[in-house]
């Protein structure tokens, strides 16, 4: 089960379970995006919103054997500019979203079960204009630390990866956002963007993907609990 599925690291790590022929259900808000990732995978499309407490309660009607909670959202912007609406819809999809896909999944995981968040490395740091969204990252990684132990004596694991700027639509809006704000061109706009960075490149989607398939692997059988650090060194 992968949630918000149907683009960027969810359709990445979607399309990798599949390649190694795992049955994969994926979910999102809007029907054609998880169809587009499933392009006759045999992937399972399920239209839910993780904010929808009874909608995620019935998509764990069946049990699932690996649950990643990758559904989320955030905006750049100074902290005076952030609306109350758009603090609580911030926590509500990345924290919340989290918090109802794990409980739900946790009642019926059988042994050797795996939850893993996708988390970023603002879970281990924070930074200027993005406090909302670093807030609710941090949120999901006290929650993937608290289940870890919850779950331990059911050989169930429960980690968090947290990637730096990964290609996805939501990096190209903050590239945008910092060439609106700083007056960049585009190619100025990204060396900032990814400056933090040693490497200096966005990370690829199936990078990240990569740690979700080792994560769900039984070679991780004792990773319990950690913060799984996909950003080039910048963490």
């Amino acid at each position: 089960m992968v949630t918000g599925g149907g683009s960027g690291i969810g359709r990445a790590i979607a399309r990798a379970f599949a390649a190694e022929r795992e049955e994969v259900t994926i979910t999102g808000r809007r029907l054609e995006p998880l169809q587009e990732t499933d392009s006759g995978r045999g992937i399972t499309c399920a239209q839910v919103d993780v904010t929808d407490e009874a909608a995620v309660e019935a998509l764990f009607a069946q049990p699932f054997d690996v649950v990643i909670a990758n559904a989320g959202m955030g905006r750049a912007a100074p902290l005076t500019e952030v609306s109350l609406e758009e603090w609580t819809q911030t926590l509500t999809v990345n924290l919340t979203g989290t918090f109802l896909t794990f409980r739900a999944a946790m009642r019926n995981m059988p042994k050797g079960g795996r939850l893993i968040a996708i988390a970023s490395t603002q879970a281990l740091k924070g930074g200027g204009r993005i406090a909302a969204y670093a807030a609710s990252k941090h949120g999901v990684l006290g929650l993937v630390r608290s289940v870890a132990h919850e779950v331990a004596r059911r050989e169930i694991t429960c980690n968090a990866i947290c990637p730096g700027f990964v290609e996805t639509p939501m990096a190209e809006a903050a590239v945008k956002s910092v060439m609106a704000s700083r007056g960049l061109d585009e190619a100025a706009a990204r060396d900032m963007v990814v400056s933090n960075n040693p490497v200096g490149r966005m990370i690829q989607p199936d990078e990240v993907a990569a740690a979700a398939l080792y994560l769900a692997s039984p070679g991780a059988a004792m990773v319990n609990g950690h913060a799984l650090s996909v950003s080039g060194g910048e963490i």
